[in-house]
């Protein structure tokens, strides 16, 4: 096919000041696909509103399940905690915008637990009831 030949197959588009603008028939394709992968990109985004994440404690018991959710379950930006005690895995999924991961770590830390890396504060620590902490339950 010729040079000529593909100017006639072009799409014709008026500008605003009456110009017409040949445009190769792909461009129609080209257009939509960018349009479908900006919408990809903000339905992407919209997904990264929360976050869940699993986080290693060192809670003992079912007394412990009970406060880490008690706390974290009424934290502002979090909208739910599940603590598994066989595993001492806490699962917690929070609003992004309202709370940091770190945040949620320390609230866990705040009420004398570890969460991952970061340490229980040592004065709530002592103030848990004896099975609640640290090798709390093979002391009993």
């Amino acid at each position: 096919m010729t040079k000529i030949e593909n100017c006639r197959k072009a799409s014709n588009f008026k500008i605003a000041a009456g110009i017409k603008l040949a445009l190769p028939s792909n461009f129609k394709f080209l257009l939509l696909l960018m349009l479908l992968m900006h919408s990809g990109v903000q339905a992407q985004e919209k997904q990264q509103k929360f976050q869940t994440v699993v986080i290693l404690t060192s809670s003992e018991c079912g007394d412990c399940k009970e406060r880490i959710e008690g706390a974290l379950n009424y934290t502002k930006g979090v909208v739910f905690a599940e603590l598994d005690v066989s595993t001492k895995q806490v699962t917690v999924k929070f609003a992004t915008k309202k709370i940091s991961l770190k945040e949620v770590k320390e609230a866990i830390a705040a009420i004398g637990y570890d969460a991952d890396e970061v340490k229980a504060k040592p004065e709530a620590q002592r103030s848990l009831p004896k099975c609640c902490q640290p090798n709390g339950m093979k002391n009993l």
